[in-house]
């Protein structure tokens, strides 16, 4: 692959392109993301994002970006940890998915301690040390130039601060024949099914392909700085919480 593209799924396709079809992806599926979420995962995306704020160590009065944001699942356990004193960055470079997420937290009456910003996580619009912590679910995969995200993110991590990234990654070899099965055979047919979206399902399942496993990315977050990095395999691999610490 030249330096001029890069992957979409399976695909390759100009790097200028990739955000837009990224965004695309999640225009079409915005509205229905979270019953999709709950059917591809059989509800356990929910235990996982509650593992992984469980993990990140937020502090009440403590300042967070989730990055990658979407329909507002992490940053709606983030807001009960930082409390009224604190504040959550709900950030996503796609505008439906924005439009989702603050409705749905408003309707749950969280307003006061959150903000949104849509945003590239490449180019993330914030001052160097300005969050205590970062949360990533299910979102660096999409990003074309993971290595400059990670970059951006340690930029704009306070001295002592800390990444958290819920991402799916390389489950054990057992797994891997249902694992894909399902992943190529029955996620196209439930995305036609509930979002009248196959192709964009089918993106997902490709996207989490050519994702980096585990050990790459840790010498990801390694290359950006950060110490102290490590991960936690849940489901036998399936998804993988990665941390990091800018010290």
């Amino acid at each position: 692959m030249s330096d001029k593209t890069t992957h979409f799924g399976f695909q390759k396709v100009p790097v200028e392109a990739k955000a837009q079809r990224v965004r695309g992806v999640f225009d079409s599926v915005a509205t229905d993301y979270d019953l999709m979420n709950d059917v591809m995962s059989l509800g356990i995306h929910r235990l996982w994002k509650r593992l992984a704020i469980g993990m990140s160590n937020i502090q009440p009065g403590q300042r967070v970006l989730d990055l990658a944001g979407g329909t507002g699942d992490l940053a709606l356990l983030i807001a009960a940890k930082v409390g009224p004193q604190g504040r959550v960055v709900l950030s996503d470079i796609n505008s439906a998915m924005i439009h989702t997420g603050r409705a749905r937290l408003l309707d749950k009456g969280i307003a006061g301690n959150v903000e949104y910003v849509q945003a590239d996580a490449e180019r993330l619009p914030f001052p160097d040390n300005s969050f205590d912590c970062i949360t990533m679910g299910f979102g660096l995969r999409n990003v074309t130039h993971k290595q400059t995200a990670l970059d951006s993110m340690y930029r704009v991590l306070k001295p002592a601060g800390r990444l958290l990234i819920l991402e799916f990654s390389r489950p054990a070899a057992l797994l891997r024949p249902a694992y894909d099965f399902y992943s190529f055979s029955i996620l196209p047919r439930l995305g036609q099914l509930i979002a009248k979206d196959a192709a964009s399902y089918r993106y997902l399942a490709e996207s989490i392909r050519m994702h980096p496993d585990q050990e790459t990315l840790i010498g990801m977050l390694e290359s950006a700085g950060f110490e102290d990095c490590d991960y936690h395999n849940l489901t036998g691999g399936i998804v993988a919480i990665h941390r990091g610490y800018k010290f």
